[in-house]
């Protein structure tokens, strides 16, 4: 997730402009590999685009997505990313090609570890270190998913509620609007109005579920693929439990509020296909000094824990 700013949006056929947008971001996830050594002397450098993006700045999410894979090209075959942890360390400009320099840190018997810098303009925008393993039998449990939980189809989508916006509406609602992912916030969404209860005087809760889903079939088995578009997805949710807590709505901190991804921890424990629907439990355990805590776990449908993420972010909410 990138700072905020006002936007300006047509309510018309937003819902049309989904599939388009799917494609784009296939297209910028398909690396391609360059001769010669990275900065640092990595041997594996590979060179993406970005996405349209709110005022041309890169969405975090996207190039996180992009140093999974840039990792992925490099490990052995039959090993998967199990855990990831990376650092937003400046912005990234769309307009601008982003290089991936990929150090192999290890490979072991069946781990292996990856160390990627997301470069623009010679300094790094991202530092990420990941984990990849074969897949092995062993001890399982899992948290269960939340009882009473909505099906997808009893709540309400987040395009029909953007989809009515007016002309000219003025809200950081165009990357919504035209996101890869359908979004379906159980209770309500946080783009036009914050949470429910404080229309009612209450005490909002720092907690959310949302389900979620590729706005069509994806058509690729390729399991790297998906997990790297879960990471994709999950950055543009973790810093809700926290504007929810606080009373707050998208169009309330669209122009007043600087927000932006510091961090992203993330941890696969299952397959996952992001063109079924899954559902995101979501708290924010804590906000301080202008930092809030985010954290998800991602549920199947029927139940089977797949994920779970963390994230710090900058949002400069008033005391």
């Amino acid at each position: 997730m990138d700072a905020t700013t006002p936007e300006t949006i047509a309510g018309d056929a937003l819902s049309d402009r989904g599939p388009d947008a799917l494609d784009r971001l296939l297209q910028v996830l398909d690396l391609r590999h360059l001769e010669g050594w990275g900065p640092r002397g990595e041997e594996d450098v590979l060179r993406g685009n970005s996405m349209p993006a709110l005022a041309n700045r890169a969405y975090g999410g996207q190039v996180l997505a992009q140093a999974i894979l840039a990792a992925d090209r490099t490990v052995p075959d039959g090993r998967l990313i199990h855990s990831l942890h990376g650092y937003f360390l400046r912005e990234g400009r769309v307009e601008e090609p982003i290089d991936f320099a990929v150090e192999r840190l290890r490979d072991g018997r069946s781990f292996s570890a990856r160390r990627t810098h997301a470069i623009q303009f010679g300094k790094p925008i991202l530092s990420m270190i990941a984990s990849f393993q074969e897949d092995q039998p062993g001890y399982e449990h899992a948290e269960p998913m939340p009882d009473g939980v909505p099906a997808p189809d009893e709540v309400g989508s987040a395009f029909d509620e953007l989809g009515a916006l007016p002309e000219g509406a003025d809200i950081r609602a165009q990357f919504w609007a035209d996101s890869p992912f359908e979004l379906r916030h159980v209770g309500g969404s946080l783009y036009l109005h914050p949470d429910a209860a404080v229309a009612h005087g209450g005490t909002p809760p720092a907690t959310q579920l949302v389900w979620m889903r590729t706005r069509r079939p994806l058509g690729i088995k390729d399991q790297s693929m998906h997990r790297a578009l879960l990471a994709y997805a999950c950055d543009q949710l973790m810093l809700e439990p926290a504007m929810r807590a606080a009373g707050k709505s998208w169009q309330d901190v669209a122009a007043t509020v600087p927000m932006a991804s510091l961090d992203h921890g993330m941890w696969w424990h299952r397959d996952v296909q992001v063109d079924e629907w899954m559902l995101f439990v979501q708290s924010s355990p804590t906000a301080q000094g202008g930092r809030a805590l985010g954290t998800a776990k991602v549920y199947t449908q029927d139940g089977a824990l797949v994920a779970s993420a963390g994230q710090e972010g900058m949002i400069r909410l008033p005391a």
